[in-house]
């Protein structure tokens, strides 16, 4: 009778396995595996905050790009722990800090250069994955093999500006205005290893980050006579600088180049757009890749128009999809391993890692604003490939 009552028990136990398998309509899906904890530290408030918000507006729509819509990288979860740094270099660091402490692999971030270049040294020393972005500091590149960065560098900018103004460069004098800070600094540096190597006279002009008025600051770049002047400018005093500088004769004295911004400051250049030729980072008309289709598509729907910055953000969350996925998780080697030399298509276009130093190698575009009113538009001129953009490998520290 024993053996009897053991077999009704099996059978009762399959027939119930069975009818559960049939009530869920197959059998159940394999675990999910450990979730991977990411950490953005970046300007949520400050003067770079307008720029931060673009980057974590960015992320957020690549994450659901790079993971079909499921957050999920093979098969790990990513859940995202944001922490503002305000632009100040000594909370990014206490906010870096922290997250390690609590087992993050993964960090990314830094709008301000400043902050990302604090980032950079810290992510060596405790080992973890580093992409910054925005920040744009030439210095970042071949900082440490933990270090990478989702958007372009100074260099690519001045570089792209060089194709503006020609390559006969010899005894021409070009003007540099700039904040004095990380990011202004890196602008007048470069423009001096570019430019000033194919014969330029440059010299700069840098303003403190507390400046409201730029008027002595005019006058000092109309007694340089350049013959281009290079203004790289970031955060919200941009539309009064440039404002000043046109009301004092600056850009009917010389031929000016800047970076494109934010749209809400295209209205403000009308009145002087004609004058000035803009290096683009990125603008959503220039490019119709599937991830800036997808990009454009996903704000459309929110009532906005992706910004400069968005790209750095999205690029961000494609570079840490394909870490996890391409390591089974936040392994710190692997990770490293999985983003050197990847070539992959963001919006901009094709971009590829260099894996000597981690630039990014990316396309760049050159633009000119072209409207009235509140109708100014971006259009494009020309796009840069990127293999003429690539900066001069800088060797890992």
């Amino acid at each position: 009778m024993s053996r009897r009552r053991d077999l009704i028990a099996r059978f009762a136990a399959a027939t119930l396995l069975l009818a559960m398998g049939a009530l869920s309509g197959g059998p159940a899906p394999a675990a999910e595996k450990s979730p991977v904890n990411v950490g953005l530290i970046y300007s949520k408030t400050g003067l770079l905050s307008a720029y931060g918000a673009e980057y974590i507006e960015g992320f957020n729509v690549g994450l659901a790009y790079a993971t079909h819509g499921t957050g999920m990288a093979g098969g790990h979860r990513i859940v995202v722990t944001e922490r503002d740094d305000a632009g100040d270099p000594a909370k990014g660091v206490a906010a870096a800090k922290d997250l390690i402490g609590q087992g993050f692999k993964i960090l990314g971030g830094s709008t301000a250069s400043g902050v990302a270049l604090q980032m950079a040294p810290l992510a060596k020393e405790n080992n973890v994955l580093f992409i910054s972005g925005p920040a744009a500091a030439d210095a970042i590149t071949g900082n440490n093999r933990n270090t990478f960065r989702s958007g372009r560098q100074t260099y690519q900018d001045v570089l792209t500006a060089g194709t503006i103004v020609g390559t006969n460069l010899r005894n021409k004098k070009v003007g540099v205005f700039a904040q004095d800070s990380a990011f202004g600094q890196a602008n007048l540096n470069a423009v001096r290893a570019v430019l000033g190597a194919e014969g330029a006279d440059v010299n700069g002009v840098l303003a403190p980050l507390s400046a409201n008025d730029f008027t002595p600051f005019a006058a000092k770049l109309k007694d340089l006579h350049p013959d281009l002047l290079y203004v790289a400018w970031a955060g919200t005093t941009g539309p009064a600088m440039f404002k000043s500088l046109d009301d004092s004769g600056v850009f009917a004295a010389t031929k000016a180049v800047t970076g494109l911004d934010q749209r809400a400051a295209f209205p403000l250049f009308a009145p002087f757009a004609s004058r000035l030729q803009f290096l683009a980072h990125y603008f959503y008309e220039a490019s119709t890749t599937k991830a800036n289709l997808y990009l454009v598509d996903a704000l459309k729907k929110q009532g906005r128009f992706p910004e400069i910055f968005d790209n750095d953000g999205f690029v961000a969350a494609q570079m840490m999809v394909h870490a996890i996925e391409t390591a089974d998780g936040d392994d710190v080697g692997k990770t490293i391993a999985a983003l050197e030399g990847w070539s992959f298509e963001g919006p901009k276009g094709r971009q590829t890692i260099r894996a000597a130093d981690h630039a990014m190698i990316q396309p760049m575009f050159v633009a000119r604003l072209q409207g009235s009113g509140n109708a100014v538009e971006p259009h494009l001129l020309r796009t840069i490939p990127q293999g003429a953009l690539a900066p001069p490998v800088r060797p890992f520290k």
